[in-house]
């Protein structure tokens, strides 16, 4: 990494943990990144390699128009990427542009008509990924009648990758280590075929209080309606196709207070009827592969992590895996240091949710 490219990746983990919302915080990295690649407007996705690319744990906005959201969700499922994330991944270079200048395949006439509907030209997905998977996705919106997006802006985009990844995992970590809001009860909210929310119960309207409260959150309405609906399109779609990600989002405690689990399930075999989608507290196996993902925990801490979660102590942990007492403290260290914790108890109770 360039001194340069350490600079932006300063500016950028300055702005992703400072408080005023998604909004805020997307109109600051808009402004970072709009030194490197022009744009219009701007989308970063937070994903995580154990839940794959199904859909973002957390996001950040600024000037995308919520219909245009809502339409490119429904157009994903119903029609097709002409860049599917899985497809950009692989790529030596992991980006695409969609619209003007991203080919002439049906699927992006299609998408391009979506654009076109919103006053948009195109737009530059960036695929932010390492060497232990993809962790999010970087949208880039240029105008109708602007500029497309070319070979210039994909070297400069892509430089932005790995200053990006050290501010995703930046917000992710900067977020309280142990729950700073209530465990509630399971809620449950189905969406009907026609992609409109049906019913939401208590406990999942006691949820959406939480997560998402009335006031100083500076998360919009549109955002969580969006997401079931994008929800509810993966569960029918991995309904249909096993190989899709499984429709499961393990959210940070830096956007909810706690580790959240949300998942869905379709109501038939085959995802035609309602789905329904569970909002519930994260926590011990459900949360400890995205745990272990934003925090670097490796294989071999994650399973002491799992001994101390059952009730082991470091005694019994060393003769478990047949290691020395030091080896397992300085395993315990390793742990402390990258996740901040101040003992076994605080790690504990992350753990547990």
């Amino acid at each position: 990494m360039t001194d340069n490219d350490g600079r932006i990746a300063h500016e950028l983990c300055a702005a992703i943990v400072q408080s005023g919302g998604s909004a805020v915080v997307g109109a600051a990295i808009s402004h970072i990144t709009g030194r490197r690649v022009a744009h219009d407007a701007l989308r970063l996705v937070g994903v995580n390699p154990a839940t794959g690319l199904g859909l973002g744990a957390f996001s950040f906005w600024h000037e995308y128009e919520p219909a245009l959201i809502s339409a490119l969700v429904l157009n994903r499922y119903l029609h097709g990427e002409p860049c599917p994330l899985p497809d950009l991944a692989r790529q030596s270079m992991p980006l695409g542009v969609v619209g003007a200048g991203g080919g002439d395949c049906r699927r992006n006439a299609l998408i391009r008509q979506v654009l076109a509907a919103h006053g948009v030209g195109s737009e530059l997905r960036l695929v932010i990924r390492d060497h232990h998977g993809v962790w999010g996705l970087l949208g880039l919106l240029r105008a109708e009648g602007g500029r497309p997006f070319g070979a210039a802006d994909f070297h400069q985009v892509q430089q932005l990758g790995p200053p990006l990844l050290r501010a995703l995992r930046g917000y992710v970590t900067a977020g309280p280590l142990t729950p700073t809001v209530p465990a509630l009860p399971t809620g449950v909210i189905t969406v009907s075929p026609d992609h409109t929310v049906r019913s939401v119960s208590p406990q999942a309207r006691a949820w959406m209080r939480q997560m998402w409260p009335a006031a100083g959150s500076g998360v919009p309405d549109w955002i969580a309606d969006a997401f079931w609906v994008g929800l509810s399109l993966h569960v029918r779609a991995h309904a249909r196709d096993p190989r899709a990600w499984p429709p499961t989002v393990c959210a940070p405690a830096a956007n909810f207070g706690r580790w959240v689990l949300i998942h869905g399930q379709p109501l038939d075999e085959r995802g035609d009827s309602d789905v329904a989608i569970l909002i519930q507290p994260a926590g011990g196996e459900l949360l400890l592969p995205s745990f272990c993902d934003w925090y670097g925990i490796t294989a071999g801490e994650r399973r002491i992590i799992e001994y101390l979660h059952a009730g082991a102590a470091p005694k019994q942990i060393a003769r478990a895996l047949d290691l020395s007492a030091y080896t397992i403290n300085d395993h315990l260290k390793s742990i402390y240091r990258k996740t901040r914790a101040q003992g076994r108890d605080e790690l504990i109770a992350a753990i547990a949710g």
